[in-house]
């Protein structure tokens, strides 16, 4: 199919437009776009820092410090893993198992339990991140 311009006293055949994606690829590119979350370093390290603080998390923010936690933990491994960090690293793949594992467990009713899980889900965090700018994966570690 062709078209012609609206230029007056000139003419060029144009093809019609060909989308590159099906109105269902559409969406789901969409979908993935709204769910991104950019990793930023800075908040990583203060979520990591707040729970091997010193100071004990109360239970109201052991729950928050678990959620954003749980996200980093998300965005690492999968860092690790479509890097091949994780391939070529046992210490990195191992962290990565860890990783999955504690994002699959519940956090603890019990306060003390549940102080411990944040903070071995921050302990990975840190290792794993130390890890990943040492395999050039990340560029700096702030």
């Amino acid at each position: 199919m062709t078209a012609t311009t609206l230029c007056p006293g000139w003419s060029h055949p144009v093809r019609a437009a060909v989308p590159p994606f099906t109105e269902a690829d559409l969406r789901k590119v969409l979908e993935k776009v709204q769910g991104w979350a950019p990793y930023v370093d800075g908040l990583l390290l203060d979520d990591v820092a707040a729970v091997l603080d010193d100071y004990t998390p109360t239970e109201h923010e052991v729950g928050e410090h678990a959620q954003r936690l749980h996200g980093h933990l998300r965005r690492l491994v999968d860092l690790a893993v479509i890097s091949k960090a994780a391939e070529q690293d046992e210490h990195v793949a191992d962290l990565v198992g860890r990783g999955r594992a504690l994002r699959c467990e519940d956090v603890p009713a019990e306060h003390g339990p549940a102080v411990g899980h944040v903070r071995r889900m921050a302990w990975t965090l840190d290792e794993l991140l130390e890890l990943l700018v040492a395999h050039q994966c990340l560029t700096e570690a702030p």
